[in-house]
């Protein structure tokens, strides 16, 4: 199949992912209990978009990419990068397809080995690799660098020579070093000051339009989500509670934990700023989530079913879909007439605050 023919599928197809990390009990040889930090997820990201994954800390963004990229193995479900699945190729095909992915850290500095000069960072995957010359090599990490807003002045300093900002770019210039395909950023900007956000962003945006690369961009910051994807899920929990187009989902949240997430975006328009939603009570814990929707402990909106009944991802529009059963409205009569559909009572006055005007 031909690059043009292979470009028309996506570039990433997750099916039912799940990803369990076991943890071992206090009494050896009972049965060990497992951290679910991913739970049936299924996504696809086309060639040269741009995907956003949010959610708060903790909710498995950092597993999911991780599992995108082949360095999680899922516990059920599969992963095809080009239509190939990673879990099932054989250890050397492996490692030359994983040079067409590659993953911007959050932390640049714990990212970069201290003992190496630039030239030894960006060229390492280069010499690991093999077949290219030392004069091709540091051609071609000259080139990085000017690509990344450094110059060749820089080549033998250390990591501990540079700023934050700086550092990253060197991190930039050695992940997109063997030419690849896919590009995991995580939080790639959360480590830095406020004042360099911008350019690093704007780099980002630059690279990816020059080499026509494809992102996944892990970030708790939706006001960045907003400006740089084209889709995006809202995870929690493990689960994705919302996914879609990023213009559908800030233009029309319908999980009320997506409506949460987008009332703590910073708003300069005092006068019509929107009302903060505050969820009280705290996360449950991924080893033991709850039965039915993995929400419903700290949902002002939760019903009886929400306990018990697990909430589906359901098309609400084009490219928009939600796993809330009150906006899906999915209970039966028979359902309903049990009851099913009734608020907890007094749950939401004790999860819901609120905090600003209109």
């Amino acid at each position: 199949m031909s690059e043009n023919e292979n470009r028309d599928r996506p570039i990433i197809d997750m099916r039912n992912v799940s990803v369990d990390f076991p943890v071992k009990g206090p009494i050896p040889f009972m049965p060990k209990k497992k951290v679910r930090a991913v739970t049936d997820v299924s996504l696809t990201i086309d060639y040269g978009e741009t995907f956003g994954i949010v959610g708060e800390s903790g909710c498995g963004k950092s597993t999911l990419a991780n599992a995108m990229i082949g360095m999680v193995k899922p516990t059920a479900g599969d992963v095809l990068f080009k239509d190939v699945d990673l879990f099932k190729l054989k250890r050397k095909e492996f490692k030359r397809i994983r040079r067409d992915m590659q993953m911007i850290f959050q932390d640049p500095y714990s990212s970069l080995n201290p003992r190496f000069n630039v030239y030894q960072l960006i060229s390492e995957p280069m010499f690991i690799r093999g077949g290219v010359s030392d004069e091709d090599m540091k051609a071609r990490v000259v080139e990085l660098l000017e690509l990344v807003g450094l110059s060749d002045d820089d080549l033998y300093r250390h990591p501990s020579d540079f700023s934050g900002g700086q550092r990253q770019r060197i991190g930039i210039a050695r992940a997109i070093s063997l030419n690849p395909d896919f590009l995991v950023c995580d939080e790639p900007v959360s480590a830095l000051d406020v004042s360099v956000h911008a350019q690093i962003l704007n780099l980002l945006v630059e690279i990816q339009s020059k080499l026509k690369l494809t992102y996944v961009f892990i970030s708790h910051n939706l006001a960045v989500v907003k400006n740089v994807c084209d889709n995006m899920i809202v995870m929690y929990l493990g689960k994705v509670m919302e996914s879609g187009s990023a213009e559908s989902i800030f233009r029309n949240p319908k999980h009320p934990y997506t409506h949460a997430l987008l009332s703590a975006v910073l708003d300069v328009d005092i006068e019509n700023r929107k009302e903060r939603v505050v969820l009280k009570g705290d996360i449950p814990s991924p080893i033991d989530p709850p039965k039915g929707c993995r929400f419903w402990k700290r949902c002002p909106f939760a019903m009886t079913g929400c306990k018990d009944k697990p909430a589906e991802l359901l098309d609400i529009e084009p490219n928009h879909a939600v796993a809330c059963h009150l906006v899906n409205d999915v209970f039966t009569d028979a359902e309903k007439d049990a009851g099913l559909n009734q608020p907890i009572e007094d749950h939401a006055e004790g999860l819901l605050g609120t905090h600003g005007k209109k």
